[in-house]
């Protein structure tokens, strides 16, 4: 039997002209998923990547992998169908925040808590980029667009809260530019078997430019960027001096710096992907009184729907043996007019 030719980034990219503005973040995203397919061992033909409406579900055109663009919000409805159908497929999902957030909040909802093994990617640019600059459900308030002229009323969503509250079993945060730790963060993702849920900063240089200049810029980066490792001390800062301290009770966390007031690195708290609380606490932490979080904030796996769909039909099939359509619409009639 001949070995397979060992894939590059190369075979993963389509003949499809890439339509994204210059300079937008989904160009730096699109690269890094290029750059991870070959080290996973993937092949394209079992490889398939879905996704809604926006700028970031250009996503499938640009994949020479098997790919459907769907309808706005809808894509975590066509994922499970195709994971369901052939669960030996690997199944990406794309969407943004206002794809996966507004009119596809309830979808994407309901992928999350049945648990259905897809990796899910929202592109987080808090703006609707594809129809021109709307606000969107991760906008902050105050947040002036063409649709908000005096200012966004409305409370953003968080998009890992979200993830987390809907009870997803991996929660993870990246930076569209970070391409090495973004492709890291695939790989985790890809080697989770359930729902993955990635958001990833990304950065909209037409209507929405700089949002996230804040925490991505390279000479605050140290400062506002905690980035997690399990098991490893909650720790960020230039010299990583600063670290996070659990309060008595773990209901919060407070920053500290190790060396003054009698902090040691023992009163920094250590990250365990698999607490739950924890996970909620990170998810939330903002400037300027915290640093983001990055890198799997919640990880703690528990069996799949479709694995669970499968053996749920085999018992079936076993216990009643292979069902026959011709018979069951021969079985009867299903009304009776007179």
């Amino acid at each position: 039997m001949d070995t397979p030719n060992k894939l590059t980034q190369k075979d993963f990219v389509s003949d499809q002209e890439v339509r994204w503005c210059p300079g937008c973040g989904d160009y730096a995203i699109l690269a890094a998923m290029q750059r991870t397919l070959p080290k996973l061992g993937v092949t394209r033909e079992n490889t398939v990547f879905v996704s809604g409406i926006g700028c970031s579900s250009r996503f499938p055109y640009y994949m020479s992998t098997y790919g459907f663009h769907t309808i706005h919000g809808r894509a975590p409805a066509i994922a499970s169908g195709v994971k369901l159908a052939n669960p030996h497929l690997d199944v990406w999902m794309v969407t943004g925040d206002g794809d996966g957030l507004s009119i596809g909040g309830n979808h994407l909802l309901h992928v999350l808590r049945r648990n259905v093994d897809l990796q899910i990617l929202m592109f987080n640019n808090r703006i609707y980029g594809l129809t021109k600059g709307q606000y969107s459900p991760t906008s902050l308030v105050g947040q002036k667009t063409p649709s908000t002229p005096l200012g966004s009323l409305d409370m953003p969503v968080n998009p890992c809260l979200f993830a987390l509250g809907a009870n997803a079993r991996f929660v993870a945060r990246g930076i569209d530019t970070s391409t090495t730790t973004l492709g890291d963060l695939f790989v985790a993702a890809h080697g989770h078997r359930g729902a993955s849920f990635v958001e990833v900063l990304q950065n909209c240089p037409v209507f929405n430019d700089g949002e996230w200049d804040n925490v991505t810029m390279r000479d605050v980066a140290s400062e506002h960027q905690l980035w997690v490792e399990h098991g490893k001390p909650l720790l960020f800062g230039k010299d990583k001096t600063k670290g996070l301290r659990l309060a008595p009770g773990g209901s919060h966390v407070e920053v500290v710096t190790v060396g003054e007031g009698g902090v040691t690195l023992a009163d920094v708290a250590v990250h365990d992907q698999t607490n739950r609380t924890l996970a909620f606490l990170l998810a939330q932490l903002a400037l300027p009184n915290f640093p983001m979080a990055f890198g799997v904030l919640y990880c703690d796996p528990m069996p799949s729907y479709d694995s669970a769909v499968v053996a749920q039909n085999a018992a079936a099939v076993e216990k009643s043996g292979a069902g026959d359509i011709d018979r069951l619409l021969r079985s009867g009639h299903t009304w009776r007019v007179e």
